[in-house]
């Protein structure tokens, strides 16, 4: 095997999108990252991942922010570092899957608002499911850095991620990403996973992982020893537990090596410094739950992500079923299985998590299946690595499962924008609430209301101050 070459780590850092979802369920503010950016700026990033995945949503629909409005604040701040985000493939930043002109119109729009590396992945690894996205950021003169959601099971072996890195890099991706969002990458089978992948493709490999289990670190200094480009770490106050391993500690730990990354300590600390009062903030109000601050080993035992286990606990608490608890956490590797092996990260993670507690709940397997549970049975989510249990498909679908779908369940949607932009237009100040309104028409709904209330508010303040009302 020819000697890798040794060169400095390149770090991207997670505190404003992946570390604040993981820990506080994403309610940091735009108010909240503003004031520290600058400092931020200046410590040579190879990129902050700062929007997409759940923070879309979560503007809109609990801070009553218009996330592309923070993203043009974000790319005005940072005038020395690429700005990342998190792309769902064909499902975008929502739950279901998406026409290609809303695709290809989100993709134009993140760039043209500040965006320069564009994370794509698939729930399922259904590469078909990843080309729209990757073809639009091409043409759109982003890097796209596909994400190969790493999980494990008997078909998920190194012949397999060796050959959808080969696919990926035929079709245009820019780089790639081993996102292990549970945790599940031990150090050696890291070691194994990167040198198989370098070996396969000329692309950067970026690893992405988080501390759940315990081992995130460990997996990082041998990933890096074998070669890997890039890693995503978070700054101190918002890492470990669900969250990445600390900025700090990683840039500290390769200081003086050939893979140091040359940061300065003392600003980090600065950052640190800056952010730590958000954290005994969210502390004290619950937001950030003791619980997701340790390491739980059994999300080795049933790959469960941080996020899809809170969900799994606060759906048990509505139903006064936390007795239940670990009923549930055996149960989802047995639904997973009937529904493919998919890797669990959103939305797969949703689907079978809320299954699994259906399952349970009813004491009966499938005596209620959810809608998209369905939708996964019926291909609408794309191909799974391993078949569905057959028996499980006669029961959930009967005779609906000769509409199987088995091309890419895109191919079959009308394209959606015109049909959008007439059910939205009276809402309209900007081309982007067009795709707010698409991934999430309800919540969009109520906050494009909110937003014209308090424009309202501000027309009358002004009013009031021409007539005299207030001292000018």
């Amino acid at each position: 095997m020819s000697e890798v070459v040794k060169k400095p780590i390149k770090i991207t850092e997670t505190v404003l999108r992946d570390a604040h979802q993981s820990l506080i369920a994403t309610r940091m503010t735009t108010e909240q990252m503003l004031p520290i950016i600058d400092r931020m700026d200046k410590v040579g990033y190879h990129a902050v991942e700062c929007w997409g995945g759940a923070t879309f949503d979560a503007s809109l629909r609990f801070l009553k922010e218009d996330p592309w409005d923070r993203l043009r604040k974000l790319r005005a701040g940072f005038k020395n570092t690429k700005l990342q985000m998190l792309f769902r493939g064909q499902n975008i930043l929502g739950y279901r899957p998406y026409a290609d002109d809303v695709v290809e119109y989100f993709v134009q729009k993140s760039i043209a608002n500040g965006i320069d590396i564009i994370r794509i992945f698939d729930c399922l690894n259904d590469i078909r499911n990843l080309q729209t996205a990757v073809t639009a950021c091409n043409k759109e003169k982003g890097h796209a850095q596909v994400a190969l959601s790493y999980t494990l099971g008997d078909a998920y072996t190194l012949e397999y991620w060796t050959d959808i890195a080969k696919r990926v890099e035929d079709m245009g991706a820019n780089s790639l990403c081993i996102k292990d969002m549970a945790g599940l990458l031990t150090p050696f089978e890291a070691d194994r996973l990167v040198r198989a992948l370098k070996s396969a493709t000329s692309l950067p490999i970026e690893l992405h992982t988080h501390y759940t289990s315990g081992v995130a670190s460990m997996t990082y200094m041998k990933a890096i020893e074998a070669g890997v480009d890039i890693i995503d770490t978070a700054i101190s106050p918002f890492a470990l537990g669900t969250s990445q391993p600390a900025t700090e500690v990683m840039a500290e730990a390769f200081r003086g090596t050939e893979y140091d990354p040359g940061f300065d300590q003392m600003l980090l600390k600065e950052i640190a410094d800056y952010f730590r009062p958000l954290r005994e903030e969210a502390l004290k109000s619950g937001l950030m739950n003791p619980k997701v601050l340790g390491v739980d080993i059994q999300t080795l035992l049933y790959q469960v992500p941080g996020g899809m286990l809170s969900n799994m606990v606060s759906q048990l608490k509505e139903q006064h079923a936390e007795d239940k608890y670990m009923e549930v956490l055996e149960e989802i590797p047995r639904v997973r299985k009937d529904l493919g092996e998919p890797p669990l990260v959103t939305p797969s993670s949703q689907i079978v998590g809320t299954q699994a507690v259906f399952n349970v709940l009813m004491g009966e397997r499938y005596k209620v299946a959810t809608k998209e549970t369905k939708d996964v049975l019926l291909g609408k989510y794309g191909q799974t690595v391993k078949p569905f249990n057959p028996e499980v498909v006669d029961k959930v679908l009967g005779e609906e499962k000769k509409n199987a779908i088995t091309c890419r369940y895109a191919d079959l949607l009308e394209p959606e924008l015109d049909k959008l932009e007439a059910e939205m237009k009276q809402w309209k100040q900007q081309d982007e609430d067009v795709l707010s309104y698409a991934l999430f028409p309800q919540v969009a709904t109520e906050f494009f209301k909110y937003r014209e209330a308090q424009q309202k508010k501000v027309d009358v303040t002004i009013a009031d101050t021409k007539n005299g009302a207030y001292p000018v």
